[in-house]
């Protein structure tokens, strides 16, 4: 058996569907949390607020927000995964079928940037990159919708043989730029080092990176946390209603590179819309998140 054109398909229209209607149970846990430690008194209403949109959207089967998005797709392809589908052209299709069935439709966010003109499809949708993963027998999807509030505030700056220090202060800026327009308390990505494409592609992975998870580099560990309690000492708070939940993580990743060292940010909002499946050539579509 293989992996089949009509298992990417498949795979492509259900995790875009899923990841507007489900907040992942890991940000979940961290908006209780959240809600727990948090001493504001409308900084914690909001977050109830919160999570009480997750679970009606849940229970209802509906969006927890009218922003969809656009389609972002990362794709693992195992280097022993019996493929016989066209990955590139089925998750197309697979959006271009999901486009046409969705319930409720999806609002036209497709946007080209020459024109302003909007729609559902465009040059480059969906968004996808790729990797592979050696020995692995499946092909991994991972897809993360990216909507107005969280992509605008992504940055990158380029530094030459930056301090730690100095990148955090980078960090620090990017978030104080940001407020509380990116839909807070948010995922942040940091990407170290590299080149500038590699380095934007580490912080955006960064926010896919489940919450509570402790990074296995001591350095970037301790940066982590730093920069967590940085974030949350600005006091924008959940939706910008104050208090000290800003970000319920920071996650970095970092890449040898030259001189020039580019430091990326990227966030995902409260709902951190993050949905994965593997795909595996006994005709098995296995939903992991």
């Amino acid at each position: 058996m293989s992996i089949t054109d009509e298992m990417i398909r498949q795979a492509t229209q259900d995790l875009y569907s899923w990841a507007l209607r489900k907040v992942p149970d890991d940000t979940k846990d961290a908006l209780r949390a959240a809600m727990e430690a948090e001493t504001n008194e409308t900084a914690r209403k909001t977050l109830k607020l919160q999570l009480y949109s997750a679970e009606m959207a849940e229970k209802e089967d509906g969006f927890v927000c009218s922003d969809s998005g656009v389609p972002v797709y990362f794709v693992k392809i195992g280097t022993k995964a019996p493929v016989t589908g066209d990955l590139k052209k089925s998750i197309r299709e697979g959006y271009e079928k999901l486009v046409e069935t969705i319930d409720p439709p999806l609002l036209k966010h497709v946007t080209n940037p020459l024109t302003l003109e909007r729609g559902y499809h465009g040059k480059d949708m969906p968004i996808v990159s790729y990797d592979l993963v050696s020995d692995a027998e499946y092909v991994e999807i991972v897809c993360s919708p990216k909507a107005l509030g969280s992509g605008r505030w992504a940055a990158m700056e380029l530094f030459t043989f930056p301090s730690l220090e100095e990148i955090e202060t980078y960090i620090l800026d990017v978030a104080i730029k940001a407020g509380a327009q990116h839909c807070p308390p948010v995922i942040m990505g940091i990407g170290i080092g590299g080149t500038f494409d590699h380095c934007a592609s580490l912080a955006k992975k960064q926010t896919l990176r489940a919450i509570g998870t402790v990074n296995e580099n001591p350095l970037l560990a301790a940066m982590e946390e730093r920069l967590k309690k940085a974030v949350n000492s600005l006091g924008f708070g959940p939706m910008g209603t104050g208090g000290s939940t800003t970000a319920l993580a920071v996650h970095c990743d970092f890449s040898s590179g030259h001189g020039f060292t580019p430091v990326a940010v990227a966030f995902n909002c409260w709902i951190n819309r993050r949905t994965r499946v593997r795909l595996w050539g006994d005709g098995r579509i296995e939903r992991l998140e």
